[in-house]
């Protein structure tokens, strides 16, 4: 009997520990469950940033880069060996057409070929010169102009007479010029062909020849019309344009605009919005979920507004493709259409 009792006690014990041992383990099971539930729903919630579309004017442009170059130069030098009788001018002295610049003993006169300025002055009267040698040069430093390389898929939307603006980069002084002159006549640069547009420009105090300068040539304008950010925009595969809104029972609902007039930065709403109205886009921090959270997208679904940028967080996960950013109200500044070249 004792021996009996001996075993029972044993197996009770025995039972006891595989009982504990699937409690533990399903403790760790469960545990684990939550964990990878909380991950799963963390992963695939995705974060929408809210844009508020507004009024304003909308403009974009083709900009190019140039040097700055002079038209009218000329440096005068000696017919044959000789010396310099006399010098009327000096260094810096702004001169006229046919004025009298320098006189050599052979009787020959230089006179200045343009209105332009005293640039440099090699010879004293009473020099001595050797055949060619340089005496003096003359320069229009008013009146210069800047050439353009316009690559294959620019140069159909350049033209003779087109209104363009030249700023200087290192004084930003802007100078309102037109196209004068295009040379059809292409250089290749790899597989892409380039042509040369030329502008002609009165410059004033503090620019000279050699400078760097960006061509600006204006394109389509749209005023007081209702403008959007970029990024507020999503499209659909067909690449229809469309935002979210937010619907009555607190879900994004897709509504399709028409676009007009961009810069790359704005971009004009022909209709589906109106100003003031708030629409979302999905952030660019936004993961990508797993194949597998993709099984559970209808179980795990999470809102949240966030005060700053107005941002949700919701279970959809549209694509979207990214245009670039701008700045929210007010005129939208032009943009550039062809970058620089």
């Amino acid at each position: 009997m004792a021996k009996a009792a001996g075993k029972g006690k044993k197996k009770s014990r025995h039972i006891f520990r595989k009982i504990m041992l699937t409690l533990i383990i399903l403790v760790i099971l469960g545990l684990g469950g939550l964990y990878a539930y909380d991950q799963l729903k963390q992963e695939y919630t995705v974060t929408y940033d809210g844009y508020t579309a507004t009024v304003g004017t909308i403009s974009n442009s083709l900009s190019f880069s140039g040097t700055l170059q002079l038209i009218d130069s000329k440096t005068y030098t000696a017919s044959s060996a000789t010396s310099v009788r006399e010098v009327f001018v000096q260094a810096g002295d702004t001169v006229k057409k046919g004025q009298n610049l320098l006189r050599l003993t052979n009787g020959k006169t230089f006179t200045a070929d343009f209105d332009g300025k005293v640039n440099t002055i090699s010879v004293a009267a009473g020099d001595e010169v050797t055949k060619e040698q340089e005496l003096m040069q003359i320069a229009d430093f008013d009146h210069m102009k800047v050439s353009i390389r316009v690559d294959e898929y620019d140069i159909s939307d350049v033209s003779v007479g087109q209104a363009c603006r030249i700023t200087t980069t290192a004084t930003e002084q802007a100078f309102d010029s037109s196209i004068d002159s295009i040379n059809y006549i292409s250089s290749s640069t790899g597989n892409v062909a380039y042509y040369t547009a030329t502008a002609h420009l009165d410059v004033g105090a503090g620019v000279y020849p050699g400078m760097q300068v960006t061509v600006t040539i204006p394109q389509e304008e749209a005023s007081n019309v209702v403008i959007l950010k970029m990024d507020a925009l999503s499209f659909d595969e067909t690449n229809r344009a469309f935002v979210y809104q937010m619907g009555e029972n607190e879900e994004m609902t897709q509504v399709f605009v028409e676009t007009g007039v961009s810069n790359g930065n704005y971009v004009e709403i022909k209709s589906g919005l109106r100003a003031n109205d708030t629409v979302y886009a999905v952030a660019k921090a936004t993961q990508t979920a797993s194949t597998l959270n993709s099984l559970f997208s209808g179980m795990f679904g999470t809102q949240q507004i966030n005060n700053n940028r107005n941002t949700f967080r919701n279970n959809n996960n549209p694509n979207r493709q990214n245009n670039g950013g701008s700045m929210p109200g007010g005129n939208a500044p032009g943009g550039s259409g062809g970058g620089q070249r």
